[in-house]
């Protein structure tokens, strides 16, 4: 049996419910779920978030995260500010397979007032499922990312 992968999940307050959807429904089988952000918290800072989530998905390279917030546009700032992840906001299923194959993605933001759970669940199986491409153009161009 292959080796389970570790999916961090972080939410702040505007997140939190999608992100309990999605915690609660990936497969166990196949990942173990790391929640980064356990507690509803009223007055959480998005940033502290994404932090957290980024810091464990650079000290584990197989791992990736999952980021919620209101838009998704928050926790994306922050997480792409580091130097290594490479973070989405991916509104459709299409958008998480291009970003994981092209972009070599490994953080999946989700908007947790824009996304219905139907529809994010089927952009993190997609995101989970999907392997980065070794086209080289796709390498070279991640590559360019961290110059």
């Amino acid at each position: 049996m292959p080796t389970k992968r570790s999916v961090y999940f972080g939410a702040d307050h505007a997140g939190f419910p999608l992100k309990e959807a999605l915690r609660t429904a990936i497969d166990t089988k196949r990942y173990i779920a790391q929640d980064l952000s356990p507690r509803f918290e009223k007055d959480d800072d998005y940033p502290l978030s994404a932090r957290k989530v980024a810091h464990a998905v650079l000290a584990d390279k197989d791992a990736v995260g999952i980021l919620v917030c209101g838009t998704g546009h928050g926790m994306d700032i922050a997480a792409n500010r580091m130097k290594g992840i490479r973070a989405l906001v991916a509104r459709t299923a299409k958008d998480a397979k291009l970003s994981r194959e092209h972009n070599h993605a490994n953080i999946l933001v989700l908007g947790g007032w824009i996304t219905k759970p139907s529809d994010a669940k089927k952009i993190m199986e997609t995101f989970l499922k999907t392997k980065p491409s070794k086209i080289e153009r796709h390498v070279r161009r991640v590559k360019e990312l961290d110059l």
